[in-house]
């Protein structure tokens, strides 16, 4: 797990070790022992402007984009957004690493059919719909229910990376796979039996679709 001075690492790294009690889980920002590592994971957590600048801060942006091109991972709320070529938040650039923006929910666009208005930021649990299969959706029934805590999502120029997606109310991408790439919304770790069984699929992930 990179640990570039933000994001929620401790109960991340604690659900992977539940899920994968032999394996050797690495919380570092020594860039030595992340490119050893076989797979990598990318969390995140609070306002895009301060992660982007404490990722550079750290010295880890070029292990991070090395680290995309050659084995499997996993990006985790923030660790998703990061991943497209700007935010609104800020606004900031981002990695760039897939096109397409990260936009903020419209309080124009949360009323119910019924008048109820929804609340930014979405907190809570969801289903989330697989837009297709891959291999961290085995065993994960089609509207698992995962949980959320964000007031931005992404929007991807290019559809085919959309890997699932959830409303709030209406419809937003929560997950993107591009080959050895994988990068959710939600929470996982704080999803129960659906997150968990996630987080078991990436540990024995072999980076394909």
């Amino acid at each position: 797990m990179i640990d570039y001075g933000m994001g929620n690492l401790r109960s991340v790294a604690k659900a992977l070790a539940h899920v994968a009690p032999g394996a050797s889980i690495a919380v570092t920002a020594d860039p030595r022992a992340i490119r050893a590592a076989s797979r990598v994971v990318l969390p995140g957590q609070s306002a895009m402007p301060d992660t982007m600048a404490s990722l550079d801060a750290s010295g880890l942006r070029e292990v991070v984009l090395e680290c995309l091109t050659d084995r499997p991972f996993l990006g985790v709320c923030l660790g998703l957004q990061m991943l497209f070529e700007a935010s609104e938040e800020g606004p900031t650039t981002c990695l760039g690493v897939l096109q397409g923006r990260v936009l903020r929910f419209r309080e124009q666009d949360m009323a119910l059919p019924g008048g109820e208005r929804l609340k930014i930021p979405h907190m809570g649990w969801s289903p989330v719909h697989q837009q297709r299969a891959h291999p961290l959706w085995a065993g994960i029934e089609d509207g698992s229910r995962f949980y959320f805590a964000h007031s931005y999502y992404p929007v991807p120029t290019d559809p085919g990376v959309i890997a699932g997606a959830a409303c709030y109310p209406s419809p937003f991408t929560c997950a993107i796979a591009r080959a050895n790439i994988f990068a959710v919304q939600f929470h996982p770790e704080k999803s129960q039996r659906a997150g968990l069984r996630l987080l078991a699929n990436f540990v024995s992930w072999d980076g394909r679709a």
